[in-house]
């Protein structure tokens, strides 16, 4: 069962590194250990670095392996099989390569094998031409299988750990052309708006100038993003200013708030803090982003999440079906009338699922289901670039700002 206060923590953790890389080794030991491995290692490449090797963390390996990683890895097969998926796929190394193969390898015989590691998970984070992110986690052959819940529990996290490389990536981006950000930006499914602490839009994503145009869940009102639910309007003004004021990493973490539609679709908005700590004036706040707000459905996008959140949570199918009902259909009563049961037995179910979750209200129910759907999904289609199509448009990213300081036109 995955404790749901572990995960919040986690995945705060996660978007901390951000800004942050010195705790990307942190946040590395803290997902080795959730997915139920002995030992992790995550390789960083850059585009905007230029250097040769990537950057490179490692959590329960021995000093001189650690050493040697980068070179030994260049010979690793299960590597080169991974970089072949998806991203975002998570994957053993028995359906990368078969393990005849592995084992008569190089990367086998000089590196796994003398630490005894047997099993291993992987996961593709990011990839180009020009960079990659790479996470493999590792366990000895008494270790047990790899199967549940190494493998659900990296999917849980798979999605949050690319979401904030590619903020990451965005930041790291010192200088970047209309075209190459629109490509990034514009492949991202949920709406994606990067907004100061006045909630004023700098950027968004194809799909969230959709969702603008449209009106139904969000509106630009002045150059501000604003939710049409007014609760959500004030959560989201209460959510900026607890980053803008925000003096230690403690005081800025993650938040969600439910929106609402006139037809009863329930929506999350993701806040992600992009800044902590004191932040340096740049003379304008207007130019200053202080949080990247991606907007989705909360629904099951993914076939596996009824079956991951079920087994987490210990639900009853009944449960899990209730739990379907109230992200689908809505409150009590239209659950009642689409499952063909009583209303009694509906608040009996949903007082089980509190119980179960550690959470108290439909609206909690609501963004725990968005948490666990896949919030980045890339498409592999080639779009074309309408971000800031006609302009010719450079944005400057200093670290710790993330600044609009120059803008031509």
């Amino acid at each position: 069962m995955v404790d749901p206060k572990l995960f919040s923590a986690l995945t705060d953790d996660i978007y901390g590194a951000i800004l942050d890389k010195s705790r990307w080794l942190d946040v590395l030991r803290q997902t080795t250990q959730f997915v139920g491995a002995q030992a992790g290692v995550l390789l960083w490449r850059s585009e905007v670095s230029g250097a040769a090797d990537p950057v490179y963390y490692s959590f329960g390996i021995e000093s001189r392996y650690a050493e040697s990683y980068v070179e030994h890895a260049k010979l690793d097969p299960l590597m080169v099989a991974m970089f072949s998926r998806e991203i975002g796929d998570v994957a053993s190394a028995t359906e990368l390569v078969p393990r005849s193969v592995f084992v008569e390898s190089r990367f086998y015989k000089d590196w796994a094998l003398p630490q005894g590691w047997a099993r291993s998970v992987h996961v593709n984070l990011d990839k180009s031409p020009t960079s990659f992110v790479y996470l493999s986690l590792w366990r000895s052959g008494t270790g047990g299988s790899v199967g549940w819940p190494a493998m659900d529990r990296l999917r849980l996290l798979a999605s949050h750990l690319r979401r904030a490389v590619l903020v990451r990536k965005f930041i790291d981006r010192h200088t970047a052309e209309a075209a190459t950000l629109g490509d990034t930006l514009d492949g991202i499914g949920p709406g994606l708006f990067f907004v100061n602490a006045d909630a004023h839009i700098l950027e968004a994503n194809a799909n969230g100038r959709a969702m603008l145009e449209q009106g139904t869940l969000v509106r630009a009102h002045g150059g501000r993003l604003v939710p049409a639910d007014r609760d959500a309007e004030q959560g989201l003004t209460e959510i900026l200013c607890g980053f803008e004021s925000g003096n230690a990493a403690s005081s800025v973490r993650p938040a969600s708030v439910l929106l609402s539609t006139r037809a009863g679709e329930p929506f999350v908005a993701h806040v992600v803090p992009l800044i902590e700590g004191v932040r340096r004036s740049t003379g304008s706040s207007a130019y200053t982003a202080v949080a990247a707000v991606f907007v989705q459905r909360a629904s099951f996008e993914l076939p596996s999440s009824r079956e991951i959140i079920g087994k987490s949570y210990k639900l009853t199918p009944t449960e899990l079906r209730v739990l379907l009902a109230i992200v689908e259909v809505g409150g009590v009563p239209k659950v009642s009338e689409a499952m063909g049961i009583t209303v009694s037995t509906v608040k009996t179910h949903l007082r089980r699922l509190f119980a179960k979750t550690g959470t108290d209200r439909q609206a909690d129910l609501v963004k725990l289901v968005a948490a666990y759907a896949n919030p980045l999904f890339v498409s592999s289609v080639p779009r074309s670039s309408t971000l800031l199509e006609g302009l010719n448009r450079k944005v400057i990213v200093s670290i710790g700002n993330l600044s609009e300081v120059a803008v031509q036109e």
